[in-house]
């Protein structure tokens, strides 16, 4: 086995990943002539059909470059400054949007609730949700986000998320869904869009594109339409309403055309799948939680991972404890990377062996 990688073989993220073709195509082609700004132009109307039709009602659709703008703006409506809103501990709003919700809220505090797999233990949330309402002294329940599929892989089930839903509305508080693996959880659960969210009882919906092949392009789906006039405005204020918003919706248009993001997102499960088989043939490697999408955790010896960074492979590692890696596969991802890998720990772990007997 060659010592260095020729190029390097990168698990690190689903960001990693360039885009789809297809989408590089549409961006090129909607470049040609002119077209009305601010969302105004054809392939946003487009866009906003196609939403309605995948979600199987009337929705409002806003488009936006990012994930944290899309989680943050949906919250901004859902919550006073005086708001909480819950979230689980390893939420993606929690520790990596820099106080972006709070910001956007104008003071909103999101108080963590933790559950089993990364996901919000329902009972925990309805206890916390009646803790010191109506005292002016202290924040009020007004949202509560979720993860879909959530930070370590796990996949919330269909009656998870209608029971924090049922939560939800007997403490007069709104769903959001963080969506930014959407397409990964539900070709996991086989459901559809719709089941999935608004007929589950979520209102709000961060869906996710940009880690699935998109080059940057999110989009916010408002269930309840009594949000949307307010979201107008502040995706305005907030600096986030494109002019040339066409190159945007084209990237969505592509996206959604063919099924292309429920391709990408099989794709990249499938190859977490492959992964995680070979991974549990290898004893030294203890896999952690059920692989459901496209991320996987797992416990590897120091010594395996030292000399996996050696060889050139990259992915993150030791950043949530000692000895925990993570792989992440995207549409990108090849079975011949995932066959490398396991090669490499393979030989690395029959050396070891050899070395230690």
């Amino acid at each position: 086995m060659e010592n260095k990688l020729q190029t390097a073989i990168n698990f690190a993220s689903d960001n990693v990943a360039g885009v789809s073709p297809a989408i590089l195509e549409a961006i090129a082609a909607c470049n040609a002539g002119a077209a009305t700004p601010y969302g105004g132009d054809e392939y946003t109307a487009r866009v906003e059909r196609q939403f309605c039709e995948l979600f199987e009602r009337d929705v409002s659709v806003f488009l936006v470059p990012t994930g944290t703008a899309a989680n943050s703006l949906c919250l901004s409506v859902m919550s006073p400054p005086w708001g909480t809103i819950f979230c689980h501990p390893g939420s993606h709003i929690n520790n990596d949007e820099c106080g972006a919700p709070e910001f956007y809220t104008n003071g909103a505090k999101l108080i963590a609730i933790d559950g089993p797999a990364a996901k919000i233990d329902a009972e925990k949330l309805a206890s916390a949700s009646k803790l010191k309402r109506g005292d002016v002294h202290a924040t009020q329940p007004h949202a509560v986000s979720i993860t879909q599929a959530t930070e370590i892989g796990s996949v919330y089930t269909l009656e998870e998320i209608s029971t924090i839903s049922k939560v939800c509305k007997e403490s007069s508080m709104r769903l959001h869904m963080d969506g930014a693996r959407f397409a990964n959880a539900l070709v996991s659960l086989d459901c559809t869009p719709a089941e999935m969210t608004w007929k589950a009882g979520v209102d709000a919906l961060s869906f996710g594109a940009t880690k699935n092949g998109v080059l940057g392009a999110e989009a916010i789906i408002l269930f309840d339409q009594n949000l949307a006039a307010e979201m107008g405005y502040r995706r305005k204020r907030a600096g986030h309403l494109f002019s040339k918003m066409r190159f945007l919706s084209a990237q969505m248009d592509a996206y959604l055309q063919d099924e292309l993001w429920l391709k990408n997102a099989q794709h990249a499960n499938t190859m977490a799948q492959r992964l995680a088989n070979g991974l549990r043939q290898i004893s030294c490697i203890e896999l952690i939680g059920n692989t459901q999408s496209n991320i996987i955790f797992c416990r590897l010896p120091k010594t395996m991972t030292t000399a996996l960074l050696s060889e050139g492979y990259v992915f993150l590692h030791d950043r949530w404890e000692a000895g925990v890696a993570r792989f992440v596969t995207s549409f990108s991802s090849t079975a011949a990377e995932v066959d490398q890998l396991l090669a490499s720990m393979t030989c690395i772990h029959t050396q070891q062996k050899k070395e230690f007997a």
